[in-house]
């Protein structure tokens, strides 16, 4: 298969849903992470171009942990644009990716660059996938940036979470591996309570696709 994700800014796919990344990469199938930003904004007292450096670099190598091919979409980290120019550039990504399924942020995030990422992905898989495209939203830090949500299927990551904890604590400028414990572990033992496992990731089902299931 062909794995899109989207996310906003370099660590949001790690963190959320880094074990099932890593999960579809082990299985053989092609897997794209869609940067939208490079994360100018993301490094306190650090100029936008350095800190693009900085966390492009974090994210380039976070994917390699995760078996995964990283690609960049170039808009501005707090500056991210919603208009038909930016619309039609992510319609040409979604005809040249082919995506068999597709993940992005969950449409009513906190933060304007999630929401802006949600609303691109949701009008090309619209406008290039067929109905046999499942499309899920991914949580980000749930209760401080995703809200109003509840997953509707799981992904057991009890095998893959040393690679998930690899690639998150990658991004070495953004401090995760100090608040991982209390905030993403948290995440990971309350999905997998809900799914029976150790551990697990959440999904929220925009469009089932033709199986009616996440496909991994």
């Amino acid at each position: 298969m062909k794995v899109l994700c989207l996310g906003a800014h370099p660590d949001d796919p790690e963190t959320g849903m880094g074990g099932t990344l890593r999960r579809y990469a082990l299985a053989g199938d092609s897997v794209t992470v869609l940067y939208l930003t490079g994360g100018e904004a993301g490094i306190a007292d650090c100029p936008p171009d350095e800190a693009r450096r900085i966390r492009t670099s974090e994210a380039e190598a976070a994917c390699r942990i995760l078996g995964v091919s990283p690609r960049w979409f170039a808009q501005v980290d707090g500056d991210t644009l919603l208009n038909r120019q930016e619309y039609e550039r992510m319609h040409e990504v979604f005809r040249e990716e082919g995506p068999d399924v597709v993940f992005t942020h969950w449409p009513q995030d906190s933060h304007r660059d999630h929401r802006v990422c949600a609303a691109l992905a949701l009008d090309a898989w619209m406008a290039v996938c067929g109905p046999d495209v499942p499309l899920y939203h991914y949580e980000v830090m749930r209760g401080t940036q995703t809200f109003c949500w509840q997953p509707t299927d799981w992904v057991d990551t009890s095998d893959v979470l040393e690679a998930k904890r690899a690639a998150s604590f990658a991004h070495v400028s953004q401090k995760i591996a100090e608040v991982y414990d209390e905030d993403h572990g948290v995440m990971e033992r309350l999905r997998g309570l809900e799914n029976g496992t150790r551990s697990a990731e959440g999904f929220l089902r925009q469009h089932p696709g033709a199986s009616g299931r996440l496909p991994v």
